[in-house]
């Protein structure tokens, strides 16, 4: 999908939902709770798809750092998103992870790329490589780990109807090796059992 800045058409958005409203056999002009349906749910969104307003994100804070070794870990952060498959919501907990070189991430910028690629269409595999690829390029540290766990409504709601949890794990480079794996990515099964 490319990135960077697109041009939304507002009232387009609006005449379409619209139109899905009187497609569905609803009629906005006799059921008073549907007039401003359309411009709620461009508003929505606006918001869910801010992310593709932001082409490769904000400028993220970076610090000199001596290379030690410090595995540094942003656990339990949230994000919700939409798939690209059915525009339903996907949603869950996001652990991201890296063994820094000679650059360290701001502290709330794990938080920051989750939001940025979340608030696109997505897949929650493309998500997590998405937020490992920018980890790299931002920091070079020499390791890096990105694990997502999501409920998908559009499992729930339609085909199986079934709840159940997804996870993806990108791992990469130091970070995959045995012993950081083991302490890193494995410790959050441990705590939940």
């Amino acid at each position: 999908m490319p990135h960077g800045p697109r041009r939304i058409d507002r009232a387009a958005q609006e005449r379409a939902l619209e139109d899905l409203i009187r497609a569905l056999g609803l009629d906005p002009a006799t059921e008073p709770d549907l007039v401003e349906t359309p411009a709620r749910v461009a508003d929505f969104y606006a918001e869910a798809f801010s992310g593709l307003d932001q082409g490769e994100g904000p400028e993220l804070k970076t610090f000199a750092h001596d290379g030690a070794g410090e595995v540094v870990v942003v656990r339990d952060l949230t994000f919700h998103s939409l798939c690209v498959h059915h525009f339903a919501p996907f949603f869950g907990r996001a652990l991201v992870a890296y063994l820094p070189d000679r650059r360290l991430l701001g502290i709330s910028g794990a938080a920051r790329l989750l939001e940025l690629y979340a608030r696109r269409p997505q897949l929650q595999e493309r998500l997590t490589r998405q937020i490992a690829d920018h980890l790299e390029r931002l920091v070079h540290p020499r390791g890096v780990a990105v694990v997502l766990e999501a409920r998908h409504l559009c499992m729930e709601m339609r085909g199986p109807r079934s709840t159940g949890l997804v996870e993806t794990r990108v791992v990469r480079g130091a970070l995959a090796e045995p012993l950081h794996a083991a302490s890193l990515l494995l410790a959050p099964a441990i705590e939940r059992a």
